[in-house]
């Protein structure tokens, strides 16, 4: 399950990690009122949907006035958001988030893993974070710092320097560094996540903040987090994998022309995998269980 970035703010927030200040807006006149509470001279105003690309999308602006504000929440709300990682139906907008502009001296990425293959969670952090991260990790993955925690050691403070020298930071930026790392952990086992995503983290004068917040909550562990499941926004999910896992089945809808509904994950793999063999495109997975009593 997906959080909105005002929510996963939130969370930051409630662990410790430093954010800039700012409201959900569900229209103009509230998205104007939000910059005069907020103050300042600069704004900015962020789509709010499960998807990353917003900036490119145009689902960030930044304003200088609270009618500005205003302007570029009416803009975006009731429309949907195009962006790579949409698809090419994209996503509603219902609400801005509205919040403090900051000055940006350095943009820098971090985020949290579930390393499979060796049962630890991962760090990943760059000093090149922003918009262009995905672009980073496919042409300069040596600009990407890997830091593995072993699940029962924990993260050490040592790892954190690691990271924070690998982030190029110094002195009192590797404390504060270490400080935001440790509760960036703290929340990923606490709330049962499956990405915990910063990007970008950024050095602004001598602190560090968290311009942005992206995170995902383990679907198989929302039993136990009944306050996030109540989070949860089902205008934002596939409305036919909502509807097939209230049913608990295991449905992801794809792009094709040719339904799919098999018995068993494994052959419903291979099922998809001979269907794209003989030129054809699997419009869905679905595994309806290994018995083929209806």
């Amino acid at each position: 399950m997906n959080l909105h970035e005002y929510q996963s703010k939130q969370l930051f927030a409630r662990y410790g990690i430093p954010v800039p200040a700012g409201f959900v807006a569900s229209n103009g006149a509230e998205a104007a009122d939000a910059a005069r509470k907020l103050g300042g001279a600069k704004w900015v105003v962020k789509a709010q949907v499960h998807a990353g690309g917003r900036g490119k999308a145009g689902g960030v602006k930044l304003v200088d006035s609270p009618e500005a504000a205003s302007e570029a929440a009416v803009a975006m709300l009731g429309r949907r958001l195009h962006t790579k990682q949409t698809g090419p139906e994209g996503l509603p907008i219902h609400q801005v988030f509205v919040e403090q502009g900051s000055k940006i001296d350095r943009e820098l990425y971090v985020s949290l893993v579930l390393n499979r293959d060796k049962s630890h969670i991962a760090f990943i952090v760059s000093e090149a974070g922003g918009m262009d991260i995905e672009e980073v990790a496919e042409h300069t993955p040596e600009k990407l710092v890997r830091v593995n925690v072993h699940p029962a050691a924990g993260l050490q403070d040592s790892q954190c320097r690691v990271m924070g020298f690998g982030l190029g930071l110094k002195g009192d930026q590797i404390k504060q560094f270490t400080k935001i790392a440790q509760a960036l952990y703290k929340l990923y086992l606490e709330c049962d996540c499956s990405l915990v995503e910063v990007n970008p983290l950024i050095v602004t004068g001598d602190k560090l903040v968290a311009l942005d917040a992206k995170i995902n909550i383990e679907d198989n562990a929302l039993f136990r987090q009944k306050e996030l499941l109540a989070w949860r926004d089902p205008s934002q999910e596939d409305e036919v994998e909502r509807v097939a896992a209230e049913a608990e089945l295991n449905y992801v809808s794809l792009d094709g022309d040719i339904a799919c509904m098999v018995n068993g994950a494994g052959l419903a793999m291979a099922t998809m995998d001979l269907v794209k063999y003989y030129g054809g495109e699997p419009a869905n997975f679905l595994d309806i269980g290994g018995s083929s009593n209806p």
